[in-house]
């Protein structure tokens, strides 16, 4: 199925805030947009088509659960741990176990180390059914984490590192694999290969599915040129010095005609479909680990995409992922099965989409 975007006007009267020093000709649409017809259908691959491309992180997870949010002075400065466990997880990497989940053909094109938790992560990945004949393998440590845990509320703190021997570069990306695949996710932990990742897939006419959780210099241009922008929830007003997100997204709008999508949290998400905002609500879950909620939500959000799902049920959908990956511990242990998700969209009466994912015939 094609994927249709909308070529909307910037909206009228609107002046950008805090606008990044980008080309003025760059900014009224996308890269996906202005690709030259002929550019969109390559003609030929020399690698295996997937339904999804995941360009960014993975990481293996040390997750501490504590009887509550720990503070730098008093009681809760010291405390007992509740549990603790080891899993796998990374926000492109969580993302792709999710679309595999829900039955589509997912690989991971970001990098792990030679070392023990390099080989875990592709033994998670391969389990779910995540290919991994595009991961970049280094030498060296891989990207891990520590989870803090409030047992109480599900709520988590995440302090990461990962080595500069991860740092994917242009070279580094499958050009083949990108151009003949049905969407495209990219993150932010490498900026600049990420961008390429876009331009080449947009320029192929492949849609690009962003993870963009933190500022850096070239935000503004991954925004400008993928086709459907995803936003952790503070950035909008980074970006663009709006505090309300349905005016940071319409000053966004000059940027990108397409799909503008924000993830609130347990609040669900918010989007900017042509000049329409739409507040789709979360559901209502007792929370265990919040940890890769919003990567759960971004493959969802790329399954539903592919199946075709209108917009408003493409946030349900996505946002009925999420909700449950709450409800287990970990981040790729807590994808959820697309059967589980029909199953809480049919409960709270919402639309529910076929059980059995779409297939197009890859284009050629």
């Amino acid at each position: 199925m094609a994927v249709r975007l909308m070529a909307i006007a910037p909206a009228a009267g609107r002046d950008l805030i805090a606008r990044p020093s980008l080309p003025d000709s760059r900014l009224p649409t996308s890269a996906f947009a202005k690709a030259p017809a002929d550019a969109r259908l390559p003609t030929r691959y020399d690698t295996p088509v997937f339904d999804v491309v995941g360009i960014g992180a993975s990481s293996v997870d040390y997750v501490y659960r504590l009887p509550s949010a720990p503070q730098f002075h008093g009681p809760a400065s010291k405390m007992r741990l509740v549990g603790h466990a080891v899993s796998c997880g990374g926000q492109v990497a969580t993302a792709m176990a999710t679309c595999a989940a829900l039955g589509l053909r997912p690989s991971y094109a970001g990098a792990v180390g030679d070392d023990d938790n390099g080989r875990r992560l592709i033994e998670a990945l391969e389990a779910r059914g995540v290919d991994v004949s595009l991961t970049a393998r280094r030498r060296g440590g891989t990207q891990f984490a520590a989870v803090l845990i409030d047992d109480h509320s599900g709520e988590r703190v995440v302090l990461w590192d990962r080595p500069d021997t991860l740092l994917l570069s242009d070279e580094d990306l499958p050009v083949a694999a990108l151009r003949a695949a049905r969407a495209v996710l990219v993150d932010d932990v490498d900026p600049r290969a990420s961008l390429e990742a876009t331009r080449i897939a947009s320029a192929a006419g492949v849609p690009v599915v962003t993870d963009l959780d933190h500022m850096t210099p070239l935000t503004a241009e991954i925004i400008c040129a993928a086709s459907h922008p995803i936003l952790s929830e503070h950035l909008p007003e980074a970006l663009t010095g709006e505090g309300d997100l349905e005016r940071a997204l319409r000053v966004l709008r000059a940027w990108n005609p397409g799909l503008l999508t924000v993830t609130v949290g347990e609040r669900g998400a918010v989007a900017l479909d042509g000049d329409r905002f739409i507040e789709v609500e979360g559901f209502r879950v007792s929370a265990v680990d919040t940890t890769g909620s919003g990567d759960v939500f971004r493959g969802a959000f790329i399954a539903g995409l592919l199946e075709g799902l209108p917009t408003t049920e493409l946030l349900q959908f996505a946002n009925a992922a999420a909700a449950l990956s709450c409800t287990r511990a970990g981040a790729i242990d807590g994808v959820p099965a697309l059967a589980d998700v029909r199953a809480l969209l049919i409960r709270t009466a919402r639309p529910v989409p076929p059980d059995t994912p779409q297939r197009d015939r890859p284009r050629r």
